[in-house]
């Protein structure tokens, strides 16, 4: 079968700790790398739980919490309600949860 030339970057400390690992395994990284292609190729999945780490997580939850709180600044400058004070606020809510606790 003709072989085909794969090039690709990783981080040289990824890439040193690859190799110690492969060695120590008997295995050569391309015999890994060969290994991996296989199975995503006969599987047509990645052979292992991809999963987005807790930081990830918690990044798109502050990007998402980032981008609440600028729709609201900008919906409250359409309301007319940007320069109201925390007690004003606060003497809102209360009012709602009043509201909501009558509705029930």
């Amino acid at each position: 079968m003709p072989q085909s030339m794969v090039n690709f970057r990783m981080d040289e400390n990824l890439k040193k700790g690859m190799e110690l690992a492969c060695k120590e395994m008997g295995l050569s990284m391309t015999t890994a790398f060969t290994i991996f292609a296989t199975k995503v190729s006969k599987e047509k999945r990645i052979p292992f739980e991809v999963a987005v780490s807790d930081y990830n997580l918690r990044q798109q939850a502050r990007n998402a919490l980032a981008e609440a709180f600028k729709n609201a600044q900008a919906q409250s400058v359409v309301n007319g309600t940007d320069n109201m004070t925390m007690e004003e606020i606060d003497a809102e809510i209360a009012e709602c949860r009043k509201e909501m606790s009558a509705g029930q």
